[in-house]
């Protein structure tokens, strides 16, 4: 009985499958106890956020409206916002949920977690699932969002509010469109938004916790990251996020090259800002065992390196002064294979990395990240002319 409370005391780590929204949800009918139904989550966010804002937009005359600097047909960065950017950050729970559970597991199933410290890892698992459900938390994220709408985002869309669909008839002031998008669609993305921040400050906090434990690690795993190199898949269940932040971007950008006449050019510096600042705020986290992995890969060359000398000593009066047995063969003896296996080891420990982040995980992320800005390169070379030039590199 106390191994099975303790298997289902580890299942209950999650970063999203719980809180006040997740429980609301529920009664809703809008998931189940394991995030299913994404789509009718989605669907949700759609009627609330983006419907409304058509049926007033079009009530209110502003729906193609010539007359206005920004019509809302052609607004494609409120668009890729209600229409991609929520739904990705909704469907996003499902693909996290899957992906850190199996990963927090890892520390057990690979007895990383010594005897001593077992007690402080399930301590530092109980406390991230507390902040999860925390009702508090949620509920500052609310205020957050609502007063920084009203000090800051009615302010801003009603000095824009000049040509755009948000804007009233006279142009004084934000229409019924507008002031749903304020009140209503805004606050429910940047709600979406910062509850992302604040499941990774949970899951930040963990991790601080963990890597403050003794951890059982080996300077020689192939994983070339002391044993912890599983944790690089934390960056592939947060790839869609980082999509929707590109999404997000390239909304901006493309707002800017129709209604300004920018380029795309102009946004370089921006663009690999955003893709910095997302990196090192999703992959900060896992960087809190450099630390104790730069110790192992230490002690692992020292510990290497003492055993190293003492076998070569003994390998060279062995077979180089003539102090082996006359009838011991030299090819094939274990000894050489010895000498090789000790020299692969120790060249495993040389390479191993004090991040449990690899290239090739940080590059997925970052191109997760750009890929809805990719298409923007069409605006600065028409289609047909794009067609060519990869149809001349084929032909």
């Amino acid at each position: 009985m106390a191994a099975l409370q303790e298997t289902e005391g580890r299942q209950e780590f999650s970063l999203v499958l719980g809180g006040p929204l997740f429980q609301l949800l529920r009664r809703a009918h809008l998931t189940d106890d394991q995030l299913g139904m994404v789509v009718r989550r989605i669907i949700a966010a759609i009627l609330i956020a983006w419907v409304p804002l058509l049926i007033l937009t079009v009530a209110d005359g502003g729906f193609v409206d010539e007359a206005r600097k920004a019509p809302f047909f052609e607004d494609v960065g409120f668009h890729l916002r209600f229409l991609v950017v929520a739904p990705m950050l909704i469907a996003s729970e499902l693909l996290v949920h899957e992906r850190l559970f199996p990963l927090v597991r890892q520390f057990e199933s690979r007895q990383l977690i010594k005897a001593a410290d077992a007690g402080r890892f399930a301590d530092a698992a109980a406390a991230a699932m507390r902040w999860r459900n925390s009702i508090l938390a949620e509920a500052l994220l609310l205020v957050v969002v609502y007063v920084a709408g009203g000090l800051f985002t009615l302010h801003r869309y009603r000095e824009l509010g000049a040509g755009g669909w948000y804007a009233s008839g006279s142009g004084d002031g934000l229409s019924r469109a507008g002031y749903w998008l304020v009140f209503v669609s805004l606050p429910l993305l940047q709600f979406l938004l910062l509850r992302w921040y604040f499941r990774l400050a949970v899951w930040g906090v963990f991790l601080w916790r963990v890597s403050r434990l003794d951890l059982d690690l080996l300077a020689t795993h192939p994983d070339r990251s002391g044993g912890l190199g599983f944790l690089g898949g934390s960056l592939v269940a947060f790839m869609p996020i980082a999509g929707a932040h590109g999404a997000l971007f390239a909304g901006m950008i493309a707002d800017r090259i129709l209604f300004t006449g920018a380029t795309l050019p102009q946004f370089q510096l921006d663009i690999m800002g955003g893709a910095a600042f997302l990196l090192a705020v999703f992959a900060g986290p896992l960087l809190m065992f450099m630390p104790r992995l730069a110790q192992v890969k230490r002690a692992g060359l020292m510990e290497f390196g003492a055993l190293a000398q003492t076998y070569v000593r003994d390998f060279r009066g062995k077979w180089i002064w003539g102090l082996a047995q006359v009838d011991e063969p030299l090819i094939g003896s274990g000894d050489i294979q010895s000498l090789a296996d000790l020299g692969n080891s120790y060249e495993v420990t040389r390479q191993m990395r004090i991040t449990p982040i690899s290239l090739r995980a940080a590059v997925n992320f970052t191109a997760a990240f750009l890929a809805p800005i990719v298409p923007l390169a069409l605006t600065m070379m028409p289609a047909e002319k794009l067609v060519q030039r990869l149809l001349d590199l084929i032909v």
